[in-house]
């Protein structure tokens, strides 16, 4: 097969593959199933299009061929009846006057992969890899875990789905608490890698995180009154206003202080700002995501960087470190405070993280130490962490981002 073409089935994969598994779930019942065989009908796809050439609708063309297979091995099975059943229930749309159904398939794989029946890490995790449509080494680098222990956790998860039966189906309202943390999780999660592609070359992968949107805005619906949901969407409305910004004619990554805000879609701004308006609303106080998205606003309605309230700003990240602490969260705060205080101040955070042993083997403490320490005057010492920072990330533009940095350090 040419490179162009595994290029190609590469992209209809990331594309199509959440939706094709979706509905092979709805068809047969059981996720793992759905997996398996879509990975099946995407061998047979390699094997025949680099003859047949790619049809016009592949998604459509997996699904279909995907299905057979699931119909081939029924009819080798005893409980054939059974799954006809399956494929007859699939055809019928069933409305619940109480209770509003999950309508969406996606959401429903989502809601299905963060069964309380799995841990949390291991809901993630799954549901990053068949929704999200991320690899292995993808999801690893997001947990800071080594490739094999990924691996061994999604392998588990899926026996784990499969020996509790765990149906493709809608939870009743008693399981919405116990499910909901996960899903909010796992699509802010796809919206990160669509933001900021942990991977590959492009610096955004907005099919990732317009589906992150699409997912939050359904969420909304089911859960109107939820605060965590509406900061969530906040969030993510916020951060994607900033897309056509974000990168360059020529596709490289734009800094926040080099990005030209006119260029910022207000409309999401404000679509982003009226929403954490009805989280507040709500009165329960501000959670991870609504203080996350509080820091968003304060970046989308400043006129500069240097106009930004990074006082403000500092604040926020201190009580989201209360209340959701993290290495991340950490080394944001030390940039916030290098912006507030300036850059000694935050290199003594930095430096107390990285002694910590936190982020280890990522390229963020390395890059942020990079830019302090240029902002201090020790160039050698910038240039060699930018230049480490390069060779530690896996996105191929931000490599070359942070390399261009250190050689204007000279």
């Amino acid at each position: 097969m040419s490179t162009d073409l595994s290029r190609r089935v590469a992209a209809i994969w990331r594309i199509e593959g959440a939706r094709i598994v979706a509905t092979l779930a709805r068809v047969v019942g059981d996720l793992p199933t759905a997996e398996d065989l879509a990975q099946d009908a995407l061998t047979e796809a390699l094997a025949q299009w680099p003859c047949d050439g790619v049809p016009r609708n592949p998604g459509a063309w997996l699904t279909a061929v995907a299905k057979r297979r699931a119909i081939d091995g029924w009819r080798r099975a005893k409980n054939v009846d059974e799954k006809y059943r399956l494929i007859g229930a699939d055809m019928t749309e069933i409305v619940d006057a109480v209770w509003q159904p999950i309508d969406d398939d996606v959401l429903r794989l989502v809601f299905t992969a963060c069964h309380p029946v799995l841990a949390r890490e291991a809901q993630v995790a799954l549901t990053l890899k068949i929704v999200g449509g991320l690899d292995t080494e993808a999801i690893a680098r997001l947990f800071l875990v080594a490739v094999p222990t990924m691996q061994q956790r999604i392998v588990r998860a899926k026996k784990t789905l499969s020996a509790a039966r765990v149906p493709f189906a809608v939870p009743e309202p008693a399981e919405w608490p116990a499910r909901r943390d996960a899903v909010l999780s796992v699509i802010y999660l796809i919206f990160t890698e669509g933001y900021a592609a942990s991977g590959g070359d492009a610096v955004l992968r907005t099919e990732l995180a317009h589906e992150a949107l699409r997912l939050g805005r359904v969420v909304n619906r089911l859960l109107p009154r939820e605060p965590e949901a509406l900061g969530l969407s906040a969030l993510m409305e916020l951060q994607a206003s900033r897309f056509a910004a974000r990168t360059d004619a020529n596709g490289d990554a734009v800094l926040l202080a080099d990005q030209d805000r006119r260029r910022w879609d207000r409309s999401a701004v404000a679509r982003g700002a009226a929403l954490l308006d009805r989280a507040d609303a709500l009165g329960r106080g501000r959670g991870p995501y609504q203080l996350q998205a509080a820091i968003a606003r304060c970046h989308a309605e400043a006129t500069s960087v240097q106009a930004t309230d990074w006082g403000r700003i500092v604040r926020l990240y201190e009580a989201l470190e209360r209340a959701a602490p993290s290495p991340v969260v950490q080394i944001n705060r030390a940039v916030a405070v290098s912006m507030a205080s300036g850059p000694l101040d935050a290199l003594a955070l930095v430096d107390e993280l990285a002694a910590g042993g936190a982020l280890r083997g990522s390229h963020l403490i390395p890059s942020v130490r990079g830019e302090l320490l240029s902002r201090l005057g020790r160039t050698r010492e910038a240039r060699e962490e930018l230049l480490a920072a390069a060779a530690l990330t896996r996105n191929e533009r931000e490599g070359a981002l942070l390399r261009r940095k250190a050689d204007a350090l000279g």
